[in-house]
């Protein structure tokens, strides 16, 4: 199983970037994907995740409203659309794709530092 994430960056507050992740080798149509992230001296926290059973979507509470996570089942990519970008939000941020099956793997990290 390959994770290759992309679309990191530097924006000021309030900028957006696009996180992509693409997926490649996983043996089941039946999983989650979605995004953690880690700022540096802070615990892995879940950002957002899609199911690909019935499409349903999690967001964690600081980032409702703001982010959006999207697939493209076509090309196994999932994006991770962050528009009002704020300094805390500033992050490793690093894909996964899984199911309580086959467990859970891991993509590179992606930077994502917001300035004020």
């Amino acid at each position: 199983v390959q994770l290759q994430a992309s679309g990191g960056g530097s924006v000021q507050s309030g900028g957006s970037l696009t996180l992509s992740c693409a997926i490649s080798g996983f043996p089941s149509d039946d999983y989650a994907i979605g995004w953690f992230r880690q700022a540096a001296g802070k615990e892995r926290e879940g950002v957002s995740c899609i199911a690909t059973s019935d499409g349903a979507t999690y967001y964690t509470d600081p980032v409702k409203g703001r982010f959006t996570i999207s697939r493209d089942a076509a090309k196994n990519t999932v994006y991770l659309q962050m528009n009002s970008l704020q300094v805390r939000d500033t992050a490793v941020y690093l894909c996964y794709v899984g199911n309580a099956r086959t467990g859970y793997f891991w993509g590179q990290g992606t930077q994502v530092t917001v300035s004020s």
